[in-house]
């Protein structure tokens, strides 16, 4: 069922039964339906049509929701959070973003993913009212406002399309925020395990720790999951989860996160992160969409590689790819191969999935 008052209905009618929900990715392919069914493991299958009992595995006593994280690294877990967890993380959310019962949310992100599912499940703990709507688009934005939204979660994707002033806050998730962003724009910091976002504007949620080590972020708080649906628990002796995304915080409390630990690019010696250079070419002539990623390299560890969707007849050179870096990046963060492809493959919420273009230069 699509994100809607039917499936909004569905799942507080779950709650009420004790049941957790697994909300599934409605554009995922049958094969890719079924890998990550038999990692959830459901025991009752929820359609428009009504329920099926199927053979699965029971939830813990207090599970409230099932969340498959965004598998940018190729292969999805899933993430199961307690009410408790989900109860936190509507609270803490909700003070720090000053909501009231006068407010309503606009529900259009994929509740397959815990940005979106957040928004709804928050609205039903704290009573506020709600507008689901299958997808994003400008038309559906635009209605909620008419009809008295005011609160949105959304990604920078969407941001480019749409008029920010017509909410009062729009929280962005997902991807790399632009430098510039409207006023009423909040970005936030989180993961699948920590139940949405923890950190707004930088600054932690109320009950929400931080810690640097190493260079990697690591997090403690009441609404991080209790553990994976194979039984596996990521969170240490103390409670304490490593993201795997290294970052900083500054004397004054304020995160900085400079990337996923996995994409950082060690080439040569030098450290280079993918999101610099995608950056520097961003304004690179007649380019759309872009990705940067290393692969392994006998001679320099791992390579840059750029991947260019491009709308120009001519392939552009490498050379002047590499110029165009150069100009704002140091020489070793130059890309040493370049791909045209017709798209970049990407989450939802707007990451890019670097394990797939990697993988793909593989294929015969």
């Amino acid at each position: 069922m699509a994100n809607s008052q039917l499936f909004v209905d569905r799942l507080s009618r779950a709650w009420d039964n004790d049941d957790a929900i697994f909300p599934l990715d409605q554009r995922l392919p049958l094969a890719a339906r079924e890998l990550i069914l038999n990692v959830v493991k459901p025991t009752i299958m929820a359609t428009i049509d009504g329920d099926t009992r199927v053979d699965g595995l029971p939830v813990e006593p207090g599970d409230a929701v099932v969340v498959a994280t965004s598998g940018t690294s190729g292969v999805a877990k899933a993430a199961v959070l307690t009410m408790s967890a989900v109860e936190a993380s509507a609270r803490a959310t909700t003070e720090r973003l000053n909501v009231s019962l006068r407010d309503t949310w606009l529900a259009c992100l994929p509740p397959s993913h815990v940005g979106g599912l957040s928004v709804i499940t928050r609205s039903l703990i704290m009573g506020t009212s709600l507008i689901p709507v299958p997808s994003f688009s400008p038309v559906s934005y635009e209605e909620a406002a008419k009809s008295g939204a005011t609160l949105v979660s959304l990604v920078s994707t969407a941001l480019q399309r749409i008029d920010p002033s017509l909410f009062r806050t729009i929280v962005l998730g997902g991807s790399r925020q632009a430098s510039q962003l409207p006023a009423n724009c909040v970005t936030t910091y989180g993961l699948t395990e920590s139940g949405s976002g923890v950190v707004y504007n930088g600054k932690a949620l109320r009950g929400v720790e931080l810690e640097i080590r190493d260079s990697i972020v690591y997090i403690k708080a009441p609404m991080l999951l209790r553990a994976y649906r194979d039984g596996s628990v990521p969170l240490d002796s103390n409670g304490w989860f490593r993201t795997g995304d290294r970052g900083s915080i500054s004397d004054d409390g304020v995160l900085q996160i400079e990337g996923r630990d996995s994409d950082l690019i060690i080439s040569g010696g030098e450290n280079i992160w993918p999101d610099n250079v995608e950056d520097a070419l961003r304004d690179f002539p007649d380019v759309t969409d872009l990705c940067v990623a290393g692969v392994p390299d006998p001679e320099w560890g791992h390579a840059v590689h750029v991947w260019l969707v491009t709308t120009s007849t001519d392939k552009p050179s490498l050379n002047a790819v590499r110029a165009h870096v150069k100009q704002t990046l140091p020489a070793h963060c130059a890309p040493r191969q370049l791909h045209i492809v017709s798209e970049i493959p990407r989450t939802a919420l707007g990451k890019p999935q670097r394990s797939l273009l990697v993988e793909s230069l593989k294929k015969p």
